[in-house]
C-alpha cells in the first residue's frame, strides 16, 4: 500500500466529492456489504477512505488501498 500524500488525497476528494454513487468492488472486511452495493459517498477522511453509506444496510469506509469501489456509471 502506498503511503497518503496531500496529492492522493486531494485526487480522492476530487474524485469522490460528497453525494458521488458508488458500487463495491472489493472489501476485506467480515461485516462488508455485498460485492455490487450501491451507496452514496458521505466525504473522504484524513487517511483517504471514501465514507459511504451503503443502501440499505449501513455505512463502513472503503479503505485506502485496501478496498475498492467505483462510480457508478463508470
Amino acid at each position: 500500500m502506498r503511503g497518503m500524500t496531500p496529492e492522493i488525497l486531494a485526487s480522492l476528494r476530487e474524485r469522490f466529492p460528497q453525494g458521488t454513487r458508488v458500487e463495491l468492488l472489493r472489501m476485506d472486511d467480515p461485516q462488508a456489504p455485498p460485492i455490487g452495493t450501491r451507496g452514496t459517498v458521505r466525504g473522504v477522511d484524513d487517511s483517504g477512505s471514501i465514507m459511504v453509506a451503503w443502501d440499505g444496510v449501513g455505512s463502513l469506509h472503503v479503505l485506502f488501498g485496501v478496498d475498492e469501489c467505483r462510480k457508478v456509471g463508470e
